[in-house]
This record gives structure tokens, sequence and C-alpha cells, in this order.
């Protein structure tokens, strides 16, 4: 039903956009037929709304994938660095937050565990929204920053590393059977400054798959019954995404493709000292506004990753 619901809206879209253009066209036949030149400004005016919005969705026409249309799991995580790195993986949060916000997307954030002084070690947000999976897997790999640390107090220049996942949604029931037997599931008291409530009471969950190893844990709801809940719907999209991974690896294989050696490449690095530039290092693409990247404007950055690998599926 969700996916129907989404096919739906897609449809809508589609549809108010094709009566744009009909009301364009029937506005141009009136101007020409009565010479009237004041409609002009309106004209230009509709002809650009229309191909922002054209501009806008145009990438969707060519997401091939069958997981694309989905909603998707975004997980960061700090590296190595303590404080540096953790308020680093907080400003992504932030940044991916504002750019759902920008989109029209609900966000949700599932599990997050918050550093000792300052910032995030990791966090999981649930992206609600048409081809949130297409868009965001553009966001997969290490995101690297350099700056002057506001917590040295020498305002040293630091480098700070933060990888994050981005998984698409698992369908209960319809992309993969999980076998009960194969689930070591405990409990444990919230490390997260919860309140009292969650300090007491043995209501964090931690889920191990065991054929795998994969695992999956959930502590900041309340409710140990809540957490579990979200804990089991990040674990099938973990497992999801490996098999995905595996299917990519097959694939290539047969088709003599180079491997790439893990999912942990480095894509884009934030430099905001000796000068300002985000750069993604798979597309080349860069721009000098480093504060509206890091308030959500993240489209650009987007759209030329995807215009890179269009086609290649098939190549």
């Amino acid at each position: 039903m969700r996916r129907l619901a989404g096919q739906k809206r897609v449809v809508e879209r589609w549809r108010g956009i094709e009566k744009i253009g009909t009301d364009i066209a029937v506005l141009i036949t009136l101007a020409t037929e009565e010479q009237d030149v004041s409609l002009r400004d309106e004209i230009q005016s509709e002809v650009e709304g229309l191909g922002a919005e054209l501009e806008k969705h145009e990438m969707e026409l060519a997401f091939s994938g069958e997981y694309d249309p989905r909603n998707a799991l975004l997980s960061i995580h700090a590296g190595a660095g303590g404080t540096e790195s953790q308020d680093w993986a907080d400003m992504l949060l932030r940044m991916y937050l504002r750019w759902a916000e920008r989109r029209g997307y609900e966000a949700e954030v599932l599990d997050i565990t918050r550093g000792e002084e300052v910032g995030v070690k990791s966090v999981t947000i649930g992206m609600n929204g048409d081809y949130a999976f297409g868009y965001l897997k553009s966001e997969h790999g290490v995101h690297r920053l350099v700056r002057l640390s506001p917590f040295d107090s020498d305002h040293a220049r630091h480098t700070s590393f933060v990888l994050v996942e981005v998984m698409p949604e698992a369908e209960t029931g319809i992309d993969l059977k999980i076998n009960p037997e194969d689930l070591k599931i405990e409990t444990f008291r919230s490390s997260g400054p919860g309140g009292q409530h969650m300090q007491k009471t043995s209501s964090a969950v931690r889920i191990t798959h065991l054929p795998t190893g994969t695992v999956a844990t959930c502590q900041s709801e309340r409710s140990q019954h809540q957490n579990k809940d979200i804990a089991m719907r990040i674990l099938r999209s973990r497992l999801l995404e490996q098999e995905l991974e595996k299917q990519a690896e097959e694939k290539a294989k047969l088709k003599g493709k180079r491997i790439e050696a893990g999912w942990g490449n480095q894509i884009r690095s934030y430099v905001l000292h000796p000068y300002r530039m985000v750069k993604d290092h798979r597309t080349g693409y860069e721009t000098g506004n480093t504060e509206a990247v890091l308030d959500g404007e993240l489209d650009e950055f987007i759209t030329a990753y995807l215009r890179s690998i269009a086609g290649r599926q098939d190549e």
C-alpha cells in the first residue's frame, strides 16, 4: 500500500507539470493571436517555473534501481578523534535534517548515542519520502572535515572523518526472511542522557543476526518494545544492504569489472581552513559556499553524482 501511494504521488506530480505546460501553451497561443505583448512577462515567469520544476524531478526518470523509490535509513558514525569527530558527526546530522526539511521529507531520529562532551558518536535517521534512497545513496561513504578546532586552545588545524551509511528501508516479509532462531536479542541499560528511567531500567535493545554477525541497537526510546521494533527495522535494512552489495560484487565479477576495496572510501571533503571549499572526489563538483552546504543545500552534489553514474549499470 505504501508503494502504491508513492506511485500515485509521482503520477499526480507529473500530471500537475503537464497541466502547467498546457496552460503555458494556451497563454502563448492567446498572446500570439491577440498580439498582446503584456503577457510576455507572465509567460516568461511560467516557463522559468516549469523549467525549475522539471529540473527538480528529472533525476527520478533516470532511477532504475529496484529500491530507489523507497524510504531510506541514514546512519552517521564518528571516526577516531573523540570530540572533534563527534562534533563533525553532529554537524552532518544537522546538515541532513535541514536537507530533508528543504525537500519536504519526514526525517525521524531512530537511535542516537551522544558524545560524553559534545556531538554524537552515532545516529540513525529514517528518511521518509519519494525516492529518498535514490537520492541519498550518493552520501554513502567517508566525509572529511578540515578546520581550525574550536576545542583546541592553540586553535590548531584538525582533520576529522565521519562514516555515513545509507540503506533502503526493508519491507517486512517481502525483501528477506529472517529466522527468529538466527537472532540473539539482549537488553541493557541505556548509556545515553535519557533521564533516570532509561538509566535504571534495561530498556535498550541489541539484536545480533548470528549467521552474518550483523548488529543493530536502539536505546533512544523509553520502552523496551519500541527499542526492539526500531532495532529490527535497522537490522532488516542492514541485511538488505549486505545482499545488494553481494549482488553488485557478483555482477562486477561477471563483467570483469574492478571491485572497490570496500565502502569506506573518502567521498567528499569539507575544508573550512585555510580556504573554504566543499569538493566531491567522485565527480569533481565543488563549491566555495560551505555555509550553504552545511545548512542542507546538497542537491547540486547529489545531482552531479547521479548524473555521473547514469548508465553505468548497463555498461
